[in-house]
């Protein structure tokens, strides 16, 4: 089972640029996406029928939004981030969290795309961001006592540690690389998640996931890995390949971030 993460920077935009021939070529069973920034209808239209669509729009116009796309059936979906039966209502925080059961040979997977806020060092979106990541700490752990096989993706919006992001010296004190952020990470991977695609790579520096637009970043590799596929520890056992599907050139870019691409053997 193929399953590929990737925020899109707008899906109206990323469809026009370059999005649906890379679609066609990457040959995935899963694609989960954030920053969709379309309203419903618009997400379900832009899609072949091939692809079972979920979509959790923001309510916010023109922010946030992910979305589950699978080549079968998606099955007991949740919307927005439930904790305990209770879920995140506040328009900060819709568009950031969908999940769903998909079926593979080797049983159930649980899928989760995530849009973790970006955050502001200082401000009220900091508060938000943490709220966030506190609530999305209980539900990682609900849904590993709920379920043996899960993979929690998408954009967190923190760098873990130095081999993450190239200029690490000069982001100690920005949203995105501050400690507090980083120990969420922490806890995660105490918890028995594992990040697959360091599981694979290993801890070597780069193999980033995001580029500024702006400037010599992409060219210049100065990058940010943000983008993560966390699984349980059955399913990161299965793992088998994990790459990032890095745009050849700054001029074939169709979003900023780059697809984060896992291989599970799964029968």
């Amino acid at each position: 089972m193929r399953i590929v993460s990737v925020n899109v920077n707008g899906v109206r935009a990323a469809l026009k640029k370059g999005m649906t021939e890379w679609m066609d070529g990457v040959e995935a069973d899963v694609i989960c996406l954030q920053e969709v920034r379309a309203p419903d209808e618009v997400v379900t239209a832009a899609f072949p029928d091939s692809w079972h669509v979920e979509h959790q729009a923001s309510e916010q116009k023109g922010r946030s939004g992910v979305a589950i796309l699978s080549r079968t059936e998606l099955t007991d979906v949740v919307y927005g981030l439930g904790v305990a039966g209770a879920i995140h209502s506040e328009a900060t925080h819709t568009g950031r969290w969908v999940e769903a059961t998909v079926q593979s040979p080797a049983g159930p997977v649980r899928v989760v795309s995530t849009y973790v806020h970006s955050g502001t060092a200082g401000t009220p979106k900091m508060d938000d961001k943490y709220e966030f990541l506190e609530s999305m700490t209980a539900r990682l752990a609900e849904l590993a006592d709920e379920y043996e096989r899960v993979v929690v993706m998408g954009d967190i919006n923190i760098a873990h540690t130095n081999n993450d992001i190239k200029n690490w010296k000069g982001n100690l004190k920005a949203a995105g690389f501050l400690p507090e952020e980083r120990a969420y990470l922490d806890k995660w991977f105490a918890a028995g998640w594992v990040d697959t695609h360091r599981q694979v790579v290993g801890d070597a520096e780069g193999e980033y996931t995001w580029w500024s637009m702006r400037g010599q970043a992409f060219d210049n590799n100065a990058g940010w890995r943000i983008d993560y596929q966390l699984a349980t520890p059955i399913l990161a056992a299965a793992v088998t390949a994990a790459r990032v599907d890095r745009q050849a050139s700054w001029d074939a870019r169709w979003t900023d971030h780059a697809p984060l691409v896992v291989d599970y053997d799964l029968g």
